[in-house]
């Protein structure tokens, strides 16, 4: 005969095993339509949907936009396909498919007329939206359906294209999937101040209902290849893209953001030999002063680093005056990037997307209530000043 305890300790086993929670309906990725990459371009039909309209096969709408789905792994041998990972037949690591329409919604009910797998969103990596259509329509009516979408996680990244998003999400790598790709390179952020520190779906959200005006990351794209470079403005009353910042306004951006890290700065001693300085800390206090109807702000930046790179020939000892010379010119140099950036947030667009009302509305609460449905008109007025201070505690090793 089973022992008691035995035979309870069996009966318990089951029982846990009985109520632990697992994946009852689980599906097989193979039979699923997973869409990685989400992209919206100004609307223009494909040959497919001119194809189809033609023989009847249409449906009432408006060409306002052009939504490309990313999906993962993808069938080269899908008549639907616009682009694919491989040109091979069978699986390819991506298909790209495009349908036109006014409603993203609608567009992704027509790819069940045309897919013996339903597009599934719980994946979704990166959003990239084109600077042609964000100019036209609002990032809030463009990505309404994606915010309600209760499928598509929070986390997923958004990018702004400089041409067509499909071409960003388009690569002649086949063993490269593009919505993979563009999120490992926002991984960079930390060796390069010309990347913005990722906004995902939900940070856009919130700045979307906040009202306040943001910067989102450009991305360019030339024969299959991408690039991040400098950042694209948007309206905060109205979320449409209004003017782009340069990789050197990033730069320049980096010395008014405490939590940016990472970045070099680049100078010519007086012989026009290339001088590098790298950062490796960085301490940023902004200080609002308030008195009266009257706001300003003081900047002062601290940075540490080590010079990593000098082509002086032949190669002389680097301390002393020498190293107190070029600390001098970085922080000048540093100064100049903040002043273009400034003023191109001031005077050009007039929005503060350098996040000087967080610490307005930090440090002076009250003035922030009155002022903040006019800040970006009021920052534009607002006087600035800047004290940057670099000190290099490593001149590297030497090459001899």
């Amino acid at each position: 005969m089973i022992p008691f305890r035995m035979l309870l300790r069996v009966v318990s086993a089951l029982c846990i095993l009985l109520t632990l929670s697992g994946c009852w309906s689980s599906r097989e990725i193979e039979d699923l339509s997973l869409y990685v990459g989400l992209g919206i371009d100004v609307g223009k039909e494909t040959e497919f949907e001119k194809d189809i309209a033609a023989q009847g096969g249409s449906y009432p709408k408006k060409n306002y936009l052009t939504a490309t789905v990313q999906i993962a792994p993808g069938f080269s041998n899908s008549q639907s396909s616009q682009q694919s990972g491989s040109p091979s037949s069978g699986k390819t690591s991506y298909a790209n498919e495009q349908l036109s329409g006014d409603s993203l919604l609608q567009i992704f009910r027509q790819f069940a007329l045309r897919r013996d797998r339903p597009l599934i969103g719980h994946h979704l990596k990166v959003i990239v939206v084109s600077k042609d259509i964000a100019k036209k329509y609002g990032l809030d009516q463009l990505l309404d359906f994606v915010l309600r979408d209760n499928d598509i996680r929070p986390n997923c990244l958004v990018l702004i294209s400089h041409r067509r998003a499909v071409d960003v999400l388009t690569s002649q790598d086949p063993s490269r999937i593009p919505a993979f790709y563009l999120t490992g390179i926002t991984n960079n952020s930390y060796i390069s101040n010309k990347i913005l520190d990722p906004v995902l779906l939900s940070k856009l959200d919130a700045q979307m209902q906040s009202g306040s005006s943001f910067l989102l990351q450009n991305v360019l794209n030339s024969d299959g290849e991408d690039k991040f470079s400098g950042g694209s403005i948007f309206d905060g009353k109205t979320t449409k893209f209004i003017g782009e910042l340069s990789q050197t306004d990033l730069e320049g951006l980096s010395w008014l953001n405490p939590q940016k890290k990472g970045g070099v700065l680049k100078t010519h001693n007086k012989e026009g030999f290339t001088v590098l300085y790298e950062m490796k800390k960085k301490k940023v206090k902004i200080t609002p002063k308030v008195v009266g109807n009257d706001i300003s702000f003081h900047v002062k930046t601290e940075s540490e680093g080590w010079l990593m790179e000098d082509w002086r020939a032949p190669e002389e000892e680097e301390k002393g005056a020498y190293l107190r010379e070029l600390e001098k010119e970085f922080a000048e140099l540093a100064e100049q990037q903040i002043r273009q950036v400034l003023y191109k947030l001031q005077h050009t667009y007039k929005v503060d997307v350098a996040d000087f009302r967080d610490s307005l509305r930090i440090k002076e609460p009250k003035t922030w209530k009155k002022i903040k449905d006019d800040w970006d008109q009021i920052f534009s007025t607002v006087p600035i000043t800047y004290d940057v201070k670099i000190t290099i505690t490593n001149p590297g090793s030497s090459t001899e």
